[in-house]
């Protein structure tokens, strides 16, 4: 198999320190001022600081972690978030020039992080049937291109439309109705790829599939357990959160196979102890469980509780647990015959630590889990979710104050998304709503996800993908398998701010149509707009740009769907330039159609934020089918690992954000100059005649797989501490070696987690 790493030209010399023991502090500081001023200017850089995340303000286009209600902080960004800003506010341009000095073979080789240096798109561009270059083309002819090949389809379901988390309510709800009115449920979107099996594993257990607390319940829990989340680089906010609930006196225990830098100890660097002191011990108990550990370590911890209950010393709700609770009698029976054996060898952990957490959660009246990537991207990430779920379940941590299930979403507007309709499983109640608003028949039948819309391609059938942000092609695991589907497409469109590998990878045509950055001022006929995204927790907020557009070129993600409509559907009884004249238009049939959104423009127009209603966290109400919360068994299943193998998860590194890639280091594990690294244990490089700095290929195996090899190469070995057995590597350099089949049951999540690798030393 072709290995797509080596598109880094140049040979990575990589340096190695020790890992870092706490996080933030001045080093985050002077990395975000000097992004910023570095990439944006002094001036524009310091105004956009100033504004992100304020109420008269914009979002931040990075991490879905919520602003505080109300007044905010001076300095209400993170490091990260302002890496982010920087980056999409960059002072660089991609030309037409640009593209007329390199052809699409040229930077095939370029690295992820050169492409997104050369700086912000400004014009449509077109790469034409059997041509190398891109060249200008219209916006008027390149809409006439999109419908065109849309409406000589033999199917609407022939077309896939793709949707990234950094797309605003407005834009996102203007999408699906579009595609929708063309006669699709394909809507794919960068949920199927992160958290689609938390919204199954809460829906199934219960009903809703989002997180029930408030940012005000983080910092009021007695007990917050972290699974699978490293919130010092992709939601540095947090931190100030999980240090407001320790003075609180909250308890943390961290879970996750790497000891991450960010919740050992953090550094405020808005006070004056994040400056010269030493900060804040954040986690109490650090469980470093085996990659997959954590159905079994979940199991392990109601498996104490249920056994350490009895009627003098109460440890689980029991009034919840009758009133609210079902399935509660087969839950106990399957964890009392889970062995105390079989849990230990399944997580890595040994019993007394087990019971050590465990013990933690007992002591607690207000628990809450908190999880992310780690979690649900496994083969069995679903029941990885519904056993946390249970797990809080057993104490009655659900819809009272400062307990609940806490999902960390990824990017800013992922779960606003879901919310407006982009989902490939439309519920019937959206569609009846859509249709009464609208007075036309919405699709009923389901769409593709992400995972099934390469599949299809493969198959020729679908032949327009339709991308609205993000960068499918790298995102996606096998690259062969994408890059295949793509090439028999016979359009792809990638809606960007900018230059990514999704745009190297086309269709017989390509179209890049340039879109406004989150940070610019979005000027339409009625005047200067504002959106809206709401974040992991719920909570509705205003999003106004702040700086000039980089170029006069540059269309809304709402005028580029409207003028895509208009010349799609040609005489539709919607007014689709109109409604992207005014974005208050859009809004007013967002409050018909979506429950929670009533009077949408009066409420965002006086308070800039309101907070969704959420049936668990107000009333303690669970939309299942049984009308309660439900306990479901779930096995252990741990992942085969042969001889000499390892079992591989892939992580992101500090200078990061999803597969923009802003430098090769990543300050808090010591690595510095590359990002081509297997991040291994000392037993294991012992077992395996291996050598810490050593250069090694890695090479993935998988059962039924139709692909002979799939191997990385030129990765450099480093000692690190990580369970025996497991090893990691980064997002998405290793993406190839996970076959487009390796995904979660039932959410179809690529297992971007679980990997089950052998290495090999590279010929000197």
């Amino acid at each position: 198999m072709k290995d797509s790493n080596k598109i880094d030209t140049q040979v990575q010399h990589i340096t190695v320190s020790e890992p870092k023991e706490w996080a933030a502090g001045v080093p985050a500081v002077l990395s975000a001022y000097k992004n910023t001023t570095l990439k944006a200017g002094a001036i524009k850089g310091t105004r956009l600081l100033f504004g992100l995340n304020q109420i008269e303000g914009f979002d931040c286009p990075g991490c879905a972690w919520p602003d505080p209600l109300g007044k905010k902080a001076t300095f209400e960004f993170c490091e990260n978030g302002a890496k982010a800003v920087a980056d999409e506010a960059t002072n660089k341009k991609v030309t037409a020039d640009f593209f007329a000095q390199h052809n699409i073979a040229e930077l095939r080789t370029k690295s992820d992080r050169w492409l997104n240096s050369q700086g912000r798109l400004i014009a449509p561009m077109w790469l034409a049937p059997g041509q190398d270059n891109y060249q200008p083309i219209s916006w008027q002819d390149a809409f006439s291109l999109i419908a065109e090949q849309l409406n000589i389809l033999e199917s609407p379901d022939q077309a896939a439309f793709y949707t990234s988390g950094r797309t605003g309510n407005e834009a996102a709800f203007l999408y699906q109705l579009f595609v929708r009115k063309f006669g699709t449920n394909n809507l794919p979107d960068c949920s199927n790829m992160c958290h689609e099996s938390t919204g199954i594993g809460l829906d199934e257990t219960i009903g809703i599939g989002k997180g029930s607390v408030s940012l005000e319940d983080l910092e009021h829990s007695e007990a917050i357990f972290i699974f699978g989340q490293n919130p010092g680089s992709n939601h540095p906010r947090m931190l100030g959160s999980l240090q407001a609930a320790k003075r609180q006196g909250a308890k943390i225990v961290a879970i996750n196979p790497l000891d991450e830098t960010g919740l050992k100890r953090f550094k405020n660097p808005q006070e004056v102890s994040g400056v010269i002191g030493d900060g804040t011990t954040l986690r109490d108990l650090y469980l470093p469980v085996k990659i997959n550990g954590d159905a079994a370590l979940l199991k392990g911890l109601c498996k104490a509780l249920i056994a350490w209950d009895s009627p003098e010393q109460p440890i689980l709700d029991h009034d919840f647990i009758t009133q609210y609770c079902e399935g509660f009698a087969a839950f106990k029976a399957d964890i009392e015959q889970t062995s105390w054996q079989e849990i230990v060898q399944a997580s890595g952990l040994s019993q007394p630590l087990i019971e050590q957490a465990a013990k933690i959660a007992s002591e607690s009246k207000k628990t809450i889990c908190c999880w992310a990537m780690g979690i649900t991207q496994h083969k069995n990430a679903v029941a990885n979710v519904q056993l946390m779920t249970n797990f809080l379940m057993l104490q009655g941590n659900l819809g009272k104050p400062g307990a609940g299930v806490c999902p960390v979403r990824g990017h800013s507007n992922v779960q606003g998304d879901r919310t407006m309709g982009i989902w490939e499983k439309p519920a019937p109640a959206f569609l009846d709503a859509l249709q009464k608003e609208f007075n036309f028949s919405p699709p009923r039948v389901n769409g593709v996800d992400a995972v099934d819309t390469v599949h299809a391609m493969q198959a020729g059938q679908v032949k327009v993908l339709f991308a609205l942000g993000g960068n499918f092609y790298r995102a996606m695991p096998d690259h062969q398998a994408n890059e295949q589907g793509l090439a028999k497409c016979e359009l792809t469109v990638q809606v960007s701010t900018k230059l990514n590998r999704s745009h190297l990878h086309t269709g017989k045509q390509g179209l890049i149509l340039p879109a406004l950055g989150r940070t610019e001022i979005d000027q339409q006929a009625s005047g200067v707009q504002t959106i809206t995204v709401e974040n992991s927790m719920g909570v509705v907020q205003t999003s106004h740009g702040k700086i000039p557009p980089a170029s006069e070129h540059l269309k809304s993600e709402v005028a580029i769907i409207a003028q895509l409509a208009n010349h799609t559907l040609p005489n539709d009884s919607i007014d689709w330039l109109g409604l992207s004249s005014d974005y208050r238009l859009i809004r007013e049939h967002i409050g018909h159609v979506v429950p929670g959104f009533e009077n949408f423009n009066q409420r965002v127009e006086q308070l800039g934020e309101f907070v969704l209603p959420n049936a668990v966290r107000d009333a303690r109400q669970f939309a299942t089918a049984t009308g309660k919360a439900n306990f479901v068994v779930n096995a252990i299943e741990p992942v085969e690992v042969p001889d000499g193998c390892l079992l591989m998860t892939t992580i992101r590194s500090h200078d990061q954000f999803n597969t923009t890639v802003y430098t090769n280091n990543d300050r808090y594990r010591g690595i510095h100059g590359g990002r081509k690294v297997v991040f291994i244990s000392q037993a294991d490089l012992t077992r395996l005649g291996l050598e810490d700095g050593q250069r090694v290929t890695i090479n993935s195996h998988w059962p039924n797989d139709k692909v002979e090899t799939r191997q990385v190469t030129d990765f450099q070995l480093v000692k690190y501490a990580i369970p025996e057995g497991c090893c990691a590597t980064y997002y998405p350099e290793t993406n190839d070696l996970i076959p487009l089949g390796s995904v979660a049951d039932r959410s179809n999540t690529p297992a971007y987690k679980s990997v089950v690798v052998s290495l090999q030393l590279s010929a000197s």
